[in-house]
């Protein structure tokens, strides 16, 4: 049995506000996919007779296999926020892959994925309607997972050194706040800047910058989305960032609205009766 993964979603945004449109579930893969996957997602949701929601998500630097109705597609890794229109009845299940852990099987730069999503057959040769309907049919959660993860055994890659190498950067990257530019990263890891961008280009998909803003701004997003800002100089502090401009240009170039905006947003669809 896969067990439910449970922390915060964070690349959520505005989540106060999505409680009650779609449900987010989360399961740790298997032993044996466990060197690719992060974990997987189910979200399903019943909006009949209602309007249609539009989440927005600033995305991971990972690689996402989504089985759903239809449109099981490939994504890969987004510059900036997208959005996702949620509406009638549904389900879909993913896979969300370690940062450089789809690399093994698209054998190709990860960065050709970035900002697009590819059918299922253009990197499993396989025509995928059948198993959508398969995996999508599922009588609960655990047996969806359990049909994905065959699924994926089936074409399990040999393991990559890489794979690791990226995630444990990843990682420190995510956790170190110290850590806000490139040159930050270089001093970290020891690595040549080149060859680190070199590295995360065929990897990941986007830059070692990139990675390191998204992070810094989905802690920054789900302090607000928690209520928990007081003040934007100590949370861009906080952060690592020294200089508190730098802080709202990075967040209003991934969002699309400064700090303050983005809080008010919050309250408004928090508020009673939005």
């Amino acid at each position: 049995m896969n067990p439910a993964v449970n922390e915060w979603p964070k690349g959520v945004l505005h989540l106060a506000g999505s409680e009650q449109k779609f449900s987010l579930m989360r399961y740790a893969p298997s032993a044996e996919t466990e060197y690719f996957v992060q974990h997987y997602w189910i979200v399903r949701w019943d909006l009949r007779g209602r309007e249609p929601y539009h989440q927005t998500v600033i995305a991971h630097p990972n690689v996402n296999v989504v089985f759903e109705k239809n449109c099981t597609r490939i994504y890969g890794v987004g510059k900036s926020t997208t959005v996702r229109v949620v509406q009638d009845h549904g389900w879909v299940i993913g896979i969300k892959f370690k940062p450089g852990g789809f690399y093994p099987f698209l054998g190709d730069p990860v960065s050709r994925l970035t900002d697009s999503s590819v059918p299922l057959e253009e990197v499993f040769g396989m025509e995928s309607r059948g198993r959508e309907r398969f995996i999508l049919s599922a009588p609960d959660d655990q047996s969806m997972v359990s049909r994905v993860e065959a699924f994926l055994v089936e074409r399990l890659p040999e393991k990559d050194p890489n794979v690791s190498l990226v995630h444990e950067m990843v990682l420190s990257f995510r956790d170190d706040r110290s850590v806000v530019r490139v040159e930050d990263a270089v001093r970290l890891t020891g690595m040549n800047k080149r060859a680190m961008q070199r590295l995360f280009d065929r990897y990941v998909g986007v830059s070692p910058k990139s990675v390191i803003k998204r992070y810094r701004l989905h802690e920054a997003a789900m302090r607000i989305d928690q209520g928990e800002v007081a003040d934007w100089l100590d949370l861009s502090t906080e952060l690592g960032y020294y200089d508190h401009s730098h802080f709202i240009r990075d967040f209003k170039s991934i969002v699309g609205m400064s700090p303050e905006e983005y809080r008010k947003k919050v309250e408004k669809v928090a508020a009673p009766g939005q």
